[in-house]
């Protein structure tokens, strides 16, 4: 039995582990739209933990009498848009958990909670302990909505945004994606988004496009080297998709993204520059036929591909910003674009090449381009709150001013 086996490894009794005779049982399959995200265990539970179609969702298991097969007991009926994590009080002695739930717009709160209680009103034990608002988060609300992009791939976004809010295209709108290295996107407390742009009466999107991991790793295998293009086809979907549900215009429509996010919103600027009125790119790839003699760049050639190969020529060209500026342009979206002097991952160079030919190229054209470097903070661009704090504002006050026109203009 799965007990004798338990007892079996603690003790380290090797002979014992052989004649178990253990019988396995498929607990979860992924799907097209669910990925097995962790487990946590208790005395007598085992705790999956799902992304049903990005949203979080709890299975409780309970061990079969003697020792016998586990047993779907309770959990979510679907998932949920928060994030979560059960934690054991004691695994091997009791069935008490430590749950842990946080959402877009709700800081994190810690419950001890009773496993043997699952599905019913006493499964809460106790609230322990709650972080405190950070913003007001009155009058908002979440919602996941899909685009559907070029290839008819189905793309999730969360929206936040105020309740009952006029659909007629004038409210603020970031959008913000990163698509890569099979980091997932999804709900968390988004405290400097809501200082800085939900309290204003904005709103927030986040765009799950494959790159990431959130339907497992297919969804970021499906976007690698040659196949880069898709990361881009989906967020410009989600963009369109704001744009065609009146959630906002390509006149109030901004995106930001940082470092392979930086890639992102820098390929925006030349693949859809006419999708939006302003773009931040931060500490970015942007040149990707020399990223891979720079810093860490050499360790990514999985993730985008060898320039120095038949890969510049075959795919690698069609998504390097700096080498798909069209002069041709007379106008550009308002573009900010942040490095840090001490990167000591993407190099600085990638950044200062963009603006200077932006700049060069822009001469008597409507090319608004600004450019701050902080000369500390490494890859996260600042070094210490102060910093933080300022390059925060720095982004979202720039995007702001963007959109309701009120950004400063040479004469």
């Amino acid at each position: 039995s799965f007990i004798e086996f338990s007892k079996a490894k603690a003790d380290g009794d090797e002979d014992a582990i052989k004649n178990c005779n253990l019988e396995y049982h498929v607990l979860f399959e992924p799907t097209a739209t669910t990925s097995y995200s962790g487990y946590s265990t208790t005395k007598s539970y085992l705790i999956v933990y799902i992304l049903d179609d990005v949203k979080e969702q709890l299975t409780f298991y309970k061990l079969g009498e003697g020792g016998g097969p586990f047993v779907q007991v309770g959990g979510d009926e679907q998932g949920q848009i928060r994030s979560v994590s059960a934690s054991p009080v004691d695994s091997k002695t009791s069935d008490l958990i430590f749950q842990t739930t946080s959402s877009y717009i709700s800081p994190s709160k810690l419950v001890l909670a009773d496993a043997n209680k699952i599905g019913t009103d006493d499964y809460m034990v106790s609230e322990l302990k709650s972080l405190p608002e950070m913003f007001d988060s009155s009058g908002l609300e979440v919602s996941q909505q899909f685009a559907t992009s070029k290839d008819g791939t189905r793309i999730p976004y969360f929206m936040i945004h105020k309740k009952g809010m006029k659909l007629d295209g004038s409210t603020p709108t970031l959008l913000y994606g990163y698509g890569g290295f099979e980091v997932s996107l999804g709900p968390r407390y988004v405290t400097s988004v809501g200082i800085s742009w939900l309290e204003r009466g904005g709103v927030y999107v986040e765009a799950n496009i494959r790159g990431g991991g959130e339907y497992g790793p297919q969804w970021h295998q499906q976007a690698l080297r040659e196949n880069r293009n898709l990361c881009y086809e989906d967020f410009i979907a989600v963009g369109e998709h704001l744009v065609e549900s009146k959630v906002c215009t390509p006149q109030t429509l901004a995106c930001r993204g940082g470092s392979n996010g930086g890639l992102l919103t820098g390929n925006m600027l030349v693949q859809a520059p006419d999708l939006f009125q302003a773009i931040h790119i931060a500490v970015p790839l942007l040149d990707m036929k020399r990223y891979s003699k720079l810093l860490a760049g050499a360790s990514w050639m999985a993730e985008y591909g060898d320039p120095d190969t038949d890969d510049w020529e075959n795919f690698l060209h069609k998504y390097s910003p700096y080498h798909n500026i069209d002069v041709s342009r007379d106008k550009y979206p308002n573009v900010l674009v942040t490095t840090s002097t001490r990167d000591d991952r993407v190099h600085p160079a990638h950044a200062r090449k963009m603006v200077k030919k932006l700049w060069d190229e822009g001469q008597d054209k409507e090319w608004p381009v600004y450019y701050y470097e902080n000369i500390e903070g490494g890859h996260g661009g600042a070094s210490d709150s102060r910093q933080e704090a300022f390059m925060t504002s720095l982004s979202y006050d720039f995007m702001w001013r963007a959109l309701t026109n009120a950004l400063p203009r040479k004469e």
